[in-house]
C-alpha cells in the first residue's frame, strides 16, 4: 500500500524532532521537504494544497529504538491518516468533526485502490502493532539530525 496508518508507541510519543529543535531549523526542514517533493503530496501527489512535513520513522522492534530515517511532504488528508489514532482521539474529544473518519477511509480507499474491508483490517493491524509496541520504553535516534538539537 503507498498509504499506511503509523502509530507512534504510546511511550514514544512527543519524541520527535520537530519537538527538539528550534522553530528555524524545523523551517528549513520542511521547506526542503516540500522541495523535495515539487510541492505535491509525496503519496497521492496531490498539489495547490497545504503540505505537511512528516517524519519517517523505522522501528526496530528488537532494541526498541525508533530512529528518524528522513521527511516526506504530505497533503491533510494523506498526513492525518498518518497520524489516524491522534485524528481519533480529537473527534471522539468532540474537537474534530465524526465525518472526517469518513472522508479519511474514502481517501485511504482511493489512494490504495482497495476495499472498506482492506481498510479495516489495516486499522486493526495498526493498532494491534501499536499495542505490542507500547508496552515497551523507546529509544530515539535522531540519526544525522541529532547535531540541530540545542545543548
Amino acid at each position: 500500500m503507498n498509504l499506511e496508518i503509523e502509530l507512534v508507541p504510546e511511550t514514544a510519543w512527543g519524541s520527535n524532532l520537530r519537538n527538539k529543535v528550534p522553530k528555524t531549523e524545523w523551517d528549513k526542514i520542511r521547506k526542503q521537504a516540500y522541495q523535495d517533493y515539487n510541492h505535491k503530496c509525496g503519496i497521492c501527489r496531490t498539489t495547490n494544497v497545504k503540505l505537511n512535513c512528516h517524519e519517517l520513522w523505522d522501528y526496530d522492534d528488537k532494541n526498541h529504538i525508533q530512529k528518524l530515517k528522513g521527511f516526506i511532504a504530505l497533503c491533510d488528508n494523506c498526513h492525518n491518516i498518518k497520524h489516524f489514532g491522534f485524528v481519533n482521539v480529537q473527534v471522539s474529544k468532540g474537537i474534530w468533526p465524526k465525518n472526517m473518519l469518513n472522508d479519511l477511509a474514502k481517501h485511504f480507499i482511493k489512494v490504495n485502490n482497495v476495499g472498506l474491508k482492506e481498510f479495516k483490517s489495516h486499522i486493526k493491524e495498526c493498532y494491534d502493532k501499536w499495542e505490542k509496541r507500547s508496552k515497551y520504553e523507546w529509544k530515539t535516534d535522531l540519526a544525522k539530525w541529532s547535531n540541530l538539537i540545542s545543548k
